[in-house]
């Protein structure tokens, strides 16, 4: 655990020893105030809740988070500073969690900026928090699992535009898996349980459910899971490179 501390400290001194930290930051939360109040129709509805704010964050998190995810690796193998992060006494495992562990924090920050809206909602009405709370897990958790998957990708190659296509083309079909358009393609030449499959990999269905105020278990091993898979065929994949 130390030596994950050690990466984890490393990384996240990183992010803010550049303007690219806040410049991030202060698109996520301009982007998040934009659809919640003007595209979502937030003041239209007449409701006091958060429901258009959430509503977009799983399309917003299908661009911004590849972005912070496509340096994790790409830029360490490119720049040849990975030969030095692997010299140091920490195990490929480590590293990748410790990497891992910061950029969701640092997701967790903006993601915990955009309180005024919170606060505005509580303002203006009286609305349900527990749903609201539960959104914003759902939500992190969401996060973690696109941040997953592109700290994978950005494992794969020592370009930084090659992971965020590739990151984001991924992280795209996890979000589309549960359409009716997606399932009805399947559903005409896959066997029902492969139908049933595709569909159950959706983030949209998983999230939405999050988003309800039910935190059911289903979801939290779901997203666990694939968090927990990506981050292994992450440490395969950094070993794979060591050894070239």
């Amino acid at each position: 655990m130390r030596n994950i501390g050690i990466i984890f400290r490393r990384e996240l001194a990183s992010y803010f020893s550049t303007p690219l930290a806040y410049v991030f930051i202060v698109i996520f939360l301009a982007l998040a105030g934009t659809f919640t109040f003007y595209i979502g129709g937030f003041f239209a509805r007449g409701q006091a809740d958060l429901e258009a704010f959430f509503y977009f964050h799983p399309w917003l998190y299908l661009f911004l988070i590849p972005a912070v995810a496509m340096r994790l690796w790409a830029e360490e193998r490119k720049s040849g500073t990975i030969e030095l992060l692997m010299t140091l006494p920490v195990t490929v495992a480590q590293a990748v969690i410790g990497k891992f562990l910061a950029a969701w924090f640092f997701i967790f920050i903006a993601l915990g900026l955009t309180f005024p809206i919170w606060i505005t909602v509580n303002y203006l009405g009286d609305p349900d928090n527990g749903v609201i709370f539960a959104s914003y897990f759902g939500s992190l958790l969401m996060a973690g699992a696109f941040l997953a998957i592109g700290s994978c990708v950005s494992g794969a190659t020592k370009n930084q535009v090659i992971a965020f296509i590739m990151a984001a083309a991924v992280s795209f079909l996890f979000l589309m898996s549960g359409l009716d358009l997606v399932v009805d393609f399947f559903r005409g030449w896959l066997p029902g349980f492969l139908v049933e499959a595709v569909a159950s990999m959706s983030f949209l269905n998983h999230f939405t459910a999050i988003t309800k105020g039910v935190i059911d278990l289903r979801d939290l091993i779901f997203f666990g899971s694939l968090i927990a898979l990506s981050l292994f065929i992450n440490v395969m994949l950094i070993d794979l490179k060591k050894a070239e």
